[in-house]
C-alpha cells in the first residue's frame, strides 16, 4: 500500500470540504481556530508515518483523549470490565453533554465517550493513578514518541470558566453514588485531559496499540487483544457522539472525534489514521475530517465490514 499516495489523493477529496461547518464557539480558546485547516496522517503498524497538509500543527483533542482514557483504565484494572459496572456500552441517541438519560438510569451513562461516560472513566483514572491527567499525559508522550506533548492551560481554563454543565452532569452522578472522587477533582482532571494538544502525526502513532491488538510502540503489551476489540468496538458504536450510525454507515471504522476537529481512526492490523479540521457539523464531528476518512475507506476498500 501506497499510503502516501492514498492520503495525497484523500486530502485533494476533502479540500472542497474544508471551511464548511462551525468551530466549537461553546469553549472561547478554540473558536479562535481558522476552520479551514486541514491535515491527514496515517501511522502502519510498524510506526512508519505518512503526512498531508496540517498534519503536524498541534490542535487540541478535547474527547478524543476519552479513547485513551479508557484503555489505561481497562489495563490499570485487576478486571478489565470492572468500569463496565458504571458506564454502558450503548449509543446515546441524545447530544453528548446531554443529561436527560441520567435520571431514568439511575446515574449511570450510556457510554465511555459522552462527557457523564468520560467523567466517570477520569474518576476511575484518578482512583487507580493518583493523577489522572499528568498519567494520561505521560502516557501520550511514550506512545507518539513526542516529549514536548503539553497540556494547553488557556483552553482548560476556558472549559472551566465554562464548564457549568459538566459540574452538573457530576454532581448529578455523585448524587447516586456513581463517582469515587470529589468532584472539583474529577472535574480538574477532566479539563485538563482534554486541552492536551498534539497534531495528526501524534495522533495516528499513540493510537497504533488499537491497531496492533493492544501491543504499545515498543512492543510490551498494553491490553489484551479482548480488551483492545472492546474498545475499537465501542468506538464504532459510540466514537462520533450521536451521529455514530451513520458515521459507520459512511466509513465503516472505529473512531473518536473530538469538538477541536480532529478524528483518530482505527484499521484493525493495518493502521490507525487521524484527520483535522476545526469546521465542525451539528452534532460535533469534523464536516472534512469525515469527509476524508470516507474517501480512505472507499480507496482502500479497507473497513471493519
Amino acid at each position: 500500500m501506497d499510503y502516501q499516495a492514498v492520503i495525497e489523493e484523500v486530502a485533494a477529496f476533502a479540500r472542497p470540504f474544508t471551511g464548511q461547518g462551525q468551530v466549537a464557539d461553546y469553549i472561547p480558546a478554540l473558536e479562535r481556530v481558522a476552520a479551514d485547516r486541514f491535515g491527514i496522517a496515517v501511522a502502519d503498524i510498524n510506526g512508519d508515518v505518512y503526512g498531508v497538509g496540517d498534519w503536524e500543527t498541534p490542535f487540541s483533542v478535547q474527547s478524543i483523549s476519552k479513547t485513551f482514557s479508557l484503555a489505561l483504565v481497562m489495563a490499570g484494572s485487576q478486571d478489565g470490565d470492572d468500569i463496565w459496572k458504571r458506564v454502558g456500552r450503548e449509543p446515546s441517541g441524545t447530544p453528548f453533554n446531554s443529561l436527560v438519560q441520567l435520571e431514568w438510569e439511575a446515574g449511570i451513562p450510556r457510554n465511555p465517550f459522552i462527557n457523564a461516560g468520560a467523567l466517570v472513566v477520569t474518576d476511575r483514572l484518578q482512583t487507580l493513578t493518583g493523577d489522572a491527567s499528568t498519567t494520561l499525559l505521560h502516557f501520550l508522550r511514550e506512545e507518539s514518541g513526542n516529549q514536548d506533548l503539553a497540556f494547553d492551560q488557556a483552553v482548560a481554563g476556558s472549559e472551566a470558566d465554562h464548564g457549568s454543565r459538566n459540574a452538573a452532569l457530576a454532581h448529578f452522578m455523585a448524587s447516586f453514588g456513581n463517582l469515587e472522587n470529589p468532584v472539583p477533582s474529577v472535574i480538574e482532571h477532566y479539563f485538563w485531559q482534554c486541552s492536551i494538544e498534539m497534531s495528526c502525526r501524534d495522533l495516528a502513532t499513540a493510537g497504533g496499540f488499537l491497531a496492533r491488538h493492544g501491543l504499545r510502540a515498543d512492543g510490551t503489551r498494553l491490553l489484551g487483544a479482548r480488551e483492545a476489540k472492546r474498545i475499537n468496538a465501542v468506538m464504532l458504536t459510540c466514537g462520533t457522539y450521536d451521529a455514530a450510525g451513520e458515521f459507520a454507515y459512511r466509513v465503516g471504522l472505529p473512531a473518536k472525534s473530538g469538538v477541536g476537529g480532529g478524528i483518530i481512526a482505527v484499521v484493525p492490523g493495518r493502521c490507525t489514521l487521524c484527520v483535522w479540521s476545526p469546521g465542525l457539523d451539528t452534532r460535533g464531528n469534523s464536516v472534512a475530517g469525515a469527509a476524508a476518512l470516507d474517501h480512505f475507506t472507499t480507496l482502500t476498500g479497507w473497513s471493519v465490514f
